[in-house]
């Protein structure tokens, strides 16, 4: 049974000199996991059992896990989390079309759903304290890549609107 699994962190690329997410703290995750259909939250203190977690899903799905979540998490053990069953939905779209679209645009074109905030966001309220809204915002964020994901699954494809504010598809094969 599938792991669907975001990250949030604590600081940003600006402040740890480029685009590099293995530099990157991180704040929060969130899992949902349709073993036991329960969303699970988890900051640096218990960022073991999150991995533990990882380890023996079946599939660990999400978007952007090997360009960002991964190397962020990948600081905090020695299991190489790149090797984990995974679908990478940004990294399955890109193959597709040869260039990135996020999760907002997907997400907007195919369910009419948008994210509530953005990473940034979820940094400053970090700051603030404010730590059970970044745990919702990332919540909100592993729902909507669940929903993405089942989605695609389903129909085969997902869509997004293109620079010209065409709506496009994108066959998919998760």
């Amino acid at each position: 049974m599938p792991v669907f699994f975001d990250i949030e962190t604590q600081n940003t690329f600006q402040e740890v000199g480029g685009r590099y997410p293995e530099r990157l703290k991180l704040s929060v995750a969130v899992t949902y996991n349709t073993t036991d259909a329960a969303f699970h939250r988890y900051t640096e203190a218990n960022v073991t059992d999150l991995v533990a977690e990882l380890q023996v899903a079946d599939l660990v799905v999400g978007y952007n896990l090997f360009g960002f979540d991964y190397p962020v998490l990948q600081q905090y053990t020695d299991i190489p989390l790149a090797q984990l069953p995974t679908v990478d939905m940004l990294a399955e779209i890109f193959k597709a079309l040869g260039f990135r679209v996020g999760l907002d645009t997907v997400a907007s074109a195919t369910l009419q759903v948008g994210k509530s905030a953005d990473g940034l966001q979820a940094v400053r309220w970090w700051r603030e304290g404010r730590v059970e809204e970044v745990f919702q915002y990332c919540e909100q964020d592993v729902e909507v890549t669940r929903r993405v994901y089942e989605f695609g699954r389903q129909h085969r494809y997902v869509q997004f609107y293109d620079k010209q504010y065409r709506l496009r598809k994108v066959a998919v094969a998760w």
